[in-house]
């Protein structure tokens, strides 16, 4: 398995140093368009140890276009029966809110990101000196918006749901030609909510490896046990869309996760990374104190003085006082060198 990680000054930057695995909350369309309920997910998201927040910066003006023909309709069990368009103004975050809601998640220690969705987005978040720009699945075909976003030098966080090899590496390439240095990929399922048997997170190594490039996961699947799996192998980031409770209707409600969720995840990210470790055999210092419960040589009849060592008078059994039971085919057949009470660890000592 690769061991790429994030450098430590993006990690620095995106999580303050609170854990290498960087927790992004995702509130997208889960503030319903009410600044105040934008703030109390950011005020929840920190309260339960994400290291993020994310927004995104589009319109649906920006995103696409007011027509009702048939291409853009959307079919899905959750969105369908509306435009494109009529999703999207119902989804967008206000632009003139960012500024506000950057400056509240500066205030909590809260890292804010956003994903731009063209150059102006790109624009504005320069303007609030963002620490790393973020590229959604969808937009990672579009090559323009790629060498945009990584022309600023920005630490660049790329979504790869729906790209195969050849798409990923097309972005990157573009990506590192514009002069960005720093390139975290996502793994992601863009399906709302995600299926587990298509997760395929075998494929965050794999990614690694390929790309030489840090890889997260963006996880849309329900609850919380794929991105847990993620950081076991590998992931430098998870990223999670993240509501106040789901009985609080948006377009993204559905598939996010609640507080509570949000900080199982974060306290089982921090299991993962504490028991993930170093490759290493032999006995920890916690291990050292149950070592007396290892099986050892007793004697478990009592034997006198020249008798002979049997099956029958030495056995290996707990505790581990005696001799290690690889010795006993040498302690059998051997002479007592003095009388041994029955419940003796055996010695070399105790041998003739």
């Amino acid at each position: 398995m690769s061991n790429l990680k994030m450098s430590d000054d993006l990690r620095e930057k995106l999580s303050g140093g609170n854990g290498s695995v960087v927790v992004i909350a995702e509130i997208s369309a889960n503030h319903g368009q009410d600044f105040g309920r934008a703030v109390e997910l950011i005020e929840k998201a920190k309260q339960c140890g994400a290291d993020a927040v994310k927004f995104q910066a589009y319109t649906p003006d920006t995103l696409t276009m007011d027509v009702h023909n048939d291409h853009f309709q959307i079919d899905h069990p959750k969105w369908g029966g509306q435009t494109l368009y009529e999703l999207y103004k119902k989804a967008y975050t206000p632009l003139d809110w960012l500024k506000d809601l950057k400056r509240i998640a500066d205030d909590l220690a809260i890292t804010f990101l956003c994903t731009a969705f063209d150059k102006a987005g790109v624009d504005s978040l320069e303007d609030l000196d963002i620490c790393a720009h973020k590229i959604a699945s969808f937009e990672l075909v579009d090559l323009a918006l790629v060498e945009y976003a990584a022309s600023t030098k920005k630490p660049l966080i790329m979504s790869t749901g729906m790209a195969d090899i050849c798409e990923i590496k097309e972005s990157i390439d573009t990506a590192r030609n514009a002069g960005v240095k720093e390139i975290t990929l996502l793994k992601c399922v863009s399906s709302y909510p995600a299926k587990p048997e298509e997760m395929n997170l075998k494929t965050i190594p794999h990614m690694q490896e390929l790309f030489q490039c840090p890889v997260g996961l963006s996880d849309h699947s329900l609850g919380i046990g794929a991105s847990v799996c993620a950081v076991a192998l590998g992931a430098v980031v998870i990223e999670k869309h993240f509501t106040l409770s789901r009985t609080i209707e948006t377009p993204d409600s559905f598939f996010s996760i609640e507080p509570k969720e949000l900080q199982n995840l974060v306290e089982s990210i921090r299991i993962v990374e504490k028991a993930l470790g170093n490759v290493y055999y032999g006995i920890t210092d916690q291990e050292k104190k149950n070592l007396i419960f290892r099986r050892s040589l007793f004697a478990v009849n009592e034997i006198k003085e020249g008798e002979q060592f049997t099956e029958n008078n030495v056995r290996s059994i707990r505790p581990g006082y005696g001799l290690s039971p690889k010795h006993l085919k040498n302690i059998l057949g051997r002479i007592a060198r003095e009388d041994i009470k029955a419940g003796t660890p055996l010695s070399w000592e105790l041998v003739k």
